[in-house]
């Protein structure tokens, strides 16, 4: 009976809301419709309807995976503070992390499957034990395992502490407590395991780095924690969902840290590749400079670098940093900053020239652009219903209607022991 109310009071939370929550999930929803239109055309006549080529087979797609990789690991960030460490600003907001983090893992699958040519019911070809899945040989394998355990656990742990606290009662610490530690140890190895997705390509020296494991890793704890503050602001300015200053400050302050460790290792891969050029440098020099009328990608990076270098400034001033609408004019920077340098500034790159010395450009189809934009409002669709369903539960404005009511007081009128289910409030904003 609790599971049925629980799963009710999700789809009437779901449901209901003023203009604004509707027009939002409407223009979401048009928009994943535009990108399953383009997913059908990409199906029906492959990956020729994309910019991608025989020399560059991976383009918009594997980039934004790449990059919501490392926003997926970021929730560590939170997960460990607050279950680990028992910080109390951090228990408030990790359940936001750990939604940002399913999203952002569901639109990286999304990806991956946009980027493989067919249809997606050939997908069952990857599931272990009865398709092809080449495990443990395959580095993609091993990416996909990785992807689907995180995800899995991200969903378990917060979806039991949710609906023990629905069902009135305290979550049982040893039932989720043992698949915390493991998602904080998954959540490093995910995205290590996709930097060495890239660095195992030998043909492809762009890539070739012992510091695209670390750079991942420190791109992933600045982009991650930046996204999750302008969350918060987003929930503190419109719920009375209580996410207490601290969090923001020390999460502030970790993005401060790992923007600047992402800096250092930028400028170190710059040195290694221009202080003494050789011919594995050229990838570099056409991401940089261009090479002759080949620079397409030249106020791409130019401008990702610009936004991080401005952001991490604008962060060590601790003025600035502890000041609310600067903080998220930065992290929003950082956010796309990251989003060119690890996305288009990382992928593309590799593929230009090709091993034989051949320099073809990419540009991204309509079909490409409307497939990411709407794998992109999948992700934020996802993201607003686990918002939704999770803050009126905490705030404990949402309780099981079968829950045994108190004993009346003496002399007063006996109440029904199990209220309908109407009496459970909706979520209200401001």
């Amino acid at each position: 009976m609790h599971l049925r109310a629980f799963l009710l009071y999700a789809l009437r939370a779901v449901t209901s809301g003023d203009r604004r929550y509707h027009l939002w999930m409407g223009s979401l929803t048009a928009v994943m419709l535009g990108g399953g239109y383009a997913y059908l055309v990409q199906a029906e006549h492959g990956l020729v309807v994309t910019g991608m080529n025989d020399h560059v087979s991976w383009g918009l797609y594997i980039s934004n995976m790449a990059f919501l990789v490392g926003v997926a690991a970021a929730a560590v960030m939170l997960v460990l503070p607050a279950y680990v460490l028992k910080d109390v600003d951090f228990s408030k907001a990790v359940l936001l992390a750990e939604g940002v983090a399913v999203s952002a893992l569901v639109m990286c699958l999304g990806f991956v499957m946009a980027n493989s040519p067919g249809y997606p019911w050939k997908w069952w070809r990857l599931t272990p034990g009865i398709g092809l899945l080449n495990w443990p040989d395959s580095m993609l394998a091993w990416d996909v395992v990785m992807l689907n355990g995180y995800l899995v656990l991200n969903l378990f742990i917060p979806l039991y502490i949710l609906y023990s606290h629905f069902i009135g009662e305290q979550p049982l610490k040893r039932k989720y407590v043992p698949f915390v530690y493991m998602s904080v140890f998954w959540a490093v190895s995910i995205h290590l395991v996709t930097a060495f997705l890239f660095a195992g390509l030998t043909a492809r020296p762009f890539w070739n780095s012992a510091l695209l494991g670390p750079r991942f890793l420190a791109s992933a704890f600045t982009a991650g924690p930046a996204c999750m503050i302008l969350l918060i602001g987003f929930i503190r300015a419109n719920t009375r969902y209580p996410i207490p200053a601290g969090a923001v400050d020390k999460l502030a302050i970790a993005t401060t840290v790992a923007a600047q460790a992402n800096l250092v290792m930028l400028l170190s891969e710059l040195i290694f590749e221009f202080y003494s050029p050789t011919h594995h440098s050229i990838s570099a020099r056409y991401l940089f400079f261009g090479l002759g009328e080949h620079d397409a990608l030249v106020p791409w990076i130019r401008t990702g670098i610009a936004l991080n270098i401005a952001a991490t400034c604008v962060l060590m001033i601790h003025p600035l940093r502890r000041n609310p609408r600067v903080l998220m004019w930065a992290c929003a920077a950082l956010f796309l900053g990251i989003w060119v340098e690890k996305g288009i500034g990382l992928v593309v790159p590799g593929f230009v020239p090709s091993p034989l010395g051949e320099i073809v450009e990419y540009t991204p189809t309509w079909v490409e652009l409307w497939v990411t934009a709407g794998i992109w409002a999948m992700g934020l669709f996802v993201l607003t219903v686990l918002v939704r369903v999770a803050l009126p539960i905490e705030l404990g404005e949402a309780r099981s209607p079968y829950l045994e009511a108190p004993p009346p007081a003496r002399g007063a009128r006996p109440r029904t022991a199990r209220p309908r289910y109407k009496d459970v409030r909706p979520f209200r904003t401001r």
